[in-house]
């Protein structure tokens, strides 16, 4: 690995006025698009490569005009005509490829780093981070400053109907804040490079299992940033987010500091959980503020009463702040309906962690206070695919009334971790008085569903993919509205 021609995140501030051409190498990544299309509208000149183009990235890139190859035409004398390579984390440091990069000669970074240095330096830039939560709160916060008459810029790790997943805005920029490293050269947090005005942590646990030994190690990468935030909103229900907040609040007497929970002063209070929407208030400067809004669930009262925190920190007008958080949509896969089976309502969500899958089932409880729970997890993320929170999982899928593990045949990735034993998982369950099975192909989960089906029941699907292929199967068609 030669790293000669890495550029610091100092050096390329300081010479982003003299940089022109910017390459994208892997650009159809989650991230690394978007971020291409950032610096494309601060008024770069961009292009890029990778090795297929597939909807909706590519639709997203081309719309943009920003023209794109495949990776068969990128030779070393073809990079040399740029002024920076951004360089995709899906490229591998052991790759022949990254060591063409490295001897071009050409300055290249990440693309946390190139968006960082080149487009978020001067924004009032509000990272929003934690284990949970992350993308559903970003896209509040940009629906809030949208309402609010502001033009903020925005970029949200996931899929939103109608909307572009960036947007370069104004003044205010939210950005989803991921804890996850940032390439082979960059083994650092995500957020370390975004150049954070403002940090809002919604929770903070153990994850990403793959490249973190344990929580400790999270920890570490927010010790970088928070010393250079001006306005901190911490979830105080979460252990190592406390110890950083005693770590750190006080010290900085221009920084301010505001906790939010259950038990903290400001709330959210008196939260009431309806069918179409929530009611709860909020303390602030003596008062106490009402909200009614669109938003579900005791966490997604909790994600939202951080980006109210915000932007009544800010001097928006509270009755302005109210109005703002009445209608607000979430995000796709997101407790999101997506309709009838065998008259059961059919539910697909994310979660992929015990507390995610707990709140998440909290919130289905008391949109459907009447039906019973029929729950299919699929442990896909590294973290899940391991041994590290088995009696966690047996806990929070207990909670349901029926539940189907669709068991992945990859093992973990896990540093020094175990598979999960999903047999025994189910097995456990059972002996908590539910009806529980593992399946591991999709005609046997097809069966399970037919067989746990009733018609009080809501099916709720719990997978950051496709369930064992059942999102992309007939199931999908045999929907009704």
């Amino acid at each position: 690995m030669d790293l000669t021609h890495l550029i610091s995140q100092e050096e390329l501030i300081k010479r982003r006025h003299e940089i022109k051409k910017v390459f994208f190498y892997r650009i159809c990544g989650a991230g690394m698009g978007p971020a291409a299309v950032l610096v494309k509208q601060a008024g770069f000149q961009v292009e890029g490569a990778d090795s297929a183009f597939y909807p909706p990235m590519s639709t997203f890139l081309e719309t943009t005009g920003i023209p794109l190859y495949k990776l068969d035409q990128v030779t070393p004398d073809f990079l040399k005509q740029y002024d920076l390579i951004v360089v995709g984390n899906s490229v591998s440091g052991k790759a022949e490829v990254a060591r063409m990069i490295e001897k071009t000669g050409v300055p290249f970074t990440s693309f946390p780093s190139a968006l960082g240095s080149l487009v978020l330096k001067d924004k009032n830039v509000v990272g929003i981070a934690g284990t949970h939560g992350k993308t559903t709160t970003t896209y509040f916060m940009t629906q809030l400053l949208e309402k609010l008459n502001q033009h903020p810029g925005n970029l949200i790790g996931g899929i939103i109907e109608g909307r572009d997943p960036s947007c370069l805005g104004d003044k205010y920029f939210a950005i989803e804040s991921d804890e996850y490293d940032s390439a082979y050269f960059h083994k650092i947090s995500k957020f370390r490079l975004y150049e954070l005005k403002n940090l809002i942590l919604t929770s903070l646990e153990f994850d990403h299992a793959d490249i973190f030994p344990n929580v400790e190690k999270i920890e570490d990468e927010f010790r970088d940033v928070i010393p250079k935030v001006k306005t901190l909103i911490f979830n105080q229900e979460y252990p190592s987010a406390m110890k950083l907040y005693k770590e750190y609040h006080g010290q900085n007497p221009d920084q301010k500091w505001f906790l939010y929970g259950d038990k903290s002063v400001i709330g959210p209070h008196d939260v009431k959980t309806f069918e179409n929407g929530s009611t709860f208030s909020l303390a602030w400067n003596g008062e106490r503020i009402p909200f009614q809004s669109s938003v579900i669930g005791q966490h997604n009262v909790l994600n939202l009463t951080s980006c109210l925190i915000f932007l009544l920190s800010e001097g928006f007008k509270i009755e302005d702040v109210q109005k703002a958080a009445s209608m607000l949509e979430m995000v796709k896969r997101r407790q999101e309906v997506r309709g009838k089976y065998k008259d059961m309502i059919v539910i697909d969500d994310f979660a992929h962690h015990p507390r995610a899958i707990t709140v998440t089932m909290d919130a289905i409880r008391a949109r459907f206070k009447d039906k019973k729970i029929i729950t299919i997890f699929e442990p896909i993320s590294a973290t899940a695919r391991s041994s590290i929170f088995q009696n966690e999982f047996r806990d929070s899928l207990a909670s349901s009334d029926k539940v189907i593990i669709a068991k992945s045949e990859m093992s973990t990735t896990a540093l020094n971790g175990k598979d999960l034993d999903a047999d025994l998982l189910a097995k456990e369950i059972e002996l908590k008085g539910k009806q529980a099975i593992c399946v591991s192909k999709l005609d046997d989960l097809r069966k399970a569903i037919d067989q746990f089906s009733g018609p009080e029941s809501v099916l709720l699907v719990l997978s950051n993919r496709t369930c064992l292929g059942l999102w992309e199967s007939s199931f999908v068609t045999e929907l009704k509205a």
